[in-house]
């Protein structure tokens, strides 16, 4: 299978325009190295057309009633889903993620617009009254421009189903596409031509410059971002200027915690699962920390190493292939440091750690799916986040310091238990410190809050809270 979509520029007020003169950049496959296509940048000049053109459409699109605006939103979900086949592909050339999880992430992405549009009518407030003559009521109304700053492992998930809550809210967007997989929300954007006002949705693709632009310019009262703790820190202090009001789904560095009863295989199926190795581990919500009791430790990293190094690594369009390529070489070098240092510090490397010997694949940024055993706490894959396929093996005895350890870092976002002890799972539930917790399960439900506690960021998401994030409460007092 081929890729051929090419970009017709950026889409800024229902139109195509061209990105800064001269300052156009390519976009490669991760797997091979090979040019896909040249990228139009945006600079600030594109980032204020961008604003003036969303600043223009809010005007009329906050005024849509909410069932049309639903209408708009779920004929865009009709057109994502005919294109399923598509967007993967673009995905799995630009971005490097397997072809079967891109898939996934295209309807993933169709289904929460569609979840969106539903609660159209949900955006209610409250009345009461203070005494005779005297009324109160409340109103969500949305807050005008919306800024969404994107991440590149789900390049389509995020471009498309992040657009959901703020536009069935009456916001206008602005997104702004991650430099390492920008095409397919190019490809987007061409799928919202003639749905809403132009100027509703706009699509820029560039690196910080354009992100810092919209994250300082002061028609965007209201950001989303989805990335790295360090960057969200660097928009935080951006923003702090003018007060904005920010949501951040930011990373992990996510506990799985197997008990002593629990079922081994089950075990082993919920840690190669809740690492998304369609994605190369290149998820914040993976559970890279395996903490096995010490009486299951040897029949777990047994299986959990041979499963690894049986999954299939390959080319990201190839039907069968699981693992695919790391999204840049900036990232790859920096996965590959980090298993250096887990060789260094005294971790013992169970498979992996390297490139696969497979000569096809020599050309692109692969790594091996890797486990370490013997991780500890004072190791940096113990307490980084890596975003890499790289799994740390913890053993432990004593509940309490487990525990400990498992909340001994700096993020909170995701966890995961695995025990067939009721009583104990939700004890140690109501201890974690996360935001989003499975108990012998996996996969995230559309409708149930997503988000960190800590440093894993700010607000939630998939869910009505990330709807109601996207208004402004205002009451009125009437007398009479």
């Amino acid at each position: 299978m081929l890729m051929n979509f090419q970009p017709k520029g950026l889409y800024v007020g229902g139109k195509w325009i061209p990105g800064a003169v001269g300052k156009d950049f390519v976009t490669i496959n991760p797997a091979n190295g090979q040019k896909l296509a040249n990228v139009p940048w945006a600079g600030e000049e594109e980032v204020n057309l961008a604003v003036a053109a969303a600043k223009h459409a809010f005007a009329q699109w906050s005024q849509v009633p909410p069932a049309q605006r639903a209408g708009a939103l779920e004929t865009l979900a009709s057109r994502i889903l005919e294109c399923v086949d598509e967007l993967a592909l673009i995905d799995a050339y630009d971005s490097g993620n397997a072809i079967c999880g891109m898939r996934g992430d295209v309807r993933a992405a169709a289904e929460t617009i569609k979840y969106f549009a539903g609660l159209a009518r949900e955006l209610k407030g409250e009345t009461f009254s203070n005494g005779p003559n005297q009324l109160n009521y409340t109103v969500r109304q949305p807050y005008g421009v919306v800024a969404k700053i994107n991440a590149f492992n789900h390049p389509l998930r995020f471009c498309a189903e992040k657009v959901a809550a703020p536009l069935i809210a009456g916001n206008s967007v602005v997104i702004k596409q991650p430099e390492q997989a920008p095409l397919s929300g190019l490809r987007f954007g061409e799928l919202c031509e003639g749905l809403f006002p132009d100027g509703t949705i706009n699509i820029l693709t560039g690196d910080e410059v354009a992100g810092s632009a919209l994250v300082r310019h002061p028609d965007v009262p209201r950001i989303g971002f989805i990335g790295s703790v360090p960057t969200a820190r660097a928009i935080a202090r951006e923003a702090a200027d003018r007060l904005k009001h920010l949501s951040l789904e930011l990373g992990g560095k996510n506990p799985i915690i197997i008990f002593a009863d629990a079922d081994v295989d089950q075990a082993v199926l919920a840690t190669l699962k809740g690492m998304n190795l369609n994605r190369q581990g290149q998820s914040c919500s993976s559970t890279s920390r395996v903490f096995v009791h010490d009486s299951l430790h040897e029949q777990v990293v047994g299986k959990v190493t041979d499963a690894a190094a049986l999954l299939p690594v390959g080319l990201p369009w190839k039907e069968g292939a699981e693992v695919g390529p790391i999204v840049s070489q900036a990232q790859f070098n920096r996965v590959m440091e980090f298993i250096a240092s887990g060789k260094q510090q005294g971790a013992r490397l169970t498979t992996g750690g390297g490139r696969p010997k497979d000569k096809r694949l020599a050309g692109g940024f692969f790594i091996e799916p890797t486990v370490f055993d013997e991780v500890t706490m004072d190791m940096r894959i113990g307490r980084e986040e890596i975003f890499g396929p790289v799994i740390s093996v913890l053993r432990w005895n004593d509940f309490d310091t487990m525990l400990k350890d498992a909340n001994d870092v700096e993020y909170g976002l995701t966890a995961s238990i695995v025990t067939t002890d009721m009583n104990l799972a939700m004890r140690t539930a109501d201890k974690i410190q996360a935001g989003y917790v499975w108990i012998n399960s996996t996969g995230r439900y559309l409708g149930a809050p997503y988000g960190g506690w800590k440093q894993s960021g700010m607000g939630r998401e998939e869910s009505l809270d990330e709807l109601l994030s996207y208004t402004q409460i205002k009451n009125v007092n009437v007398a009479w």
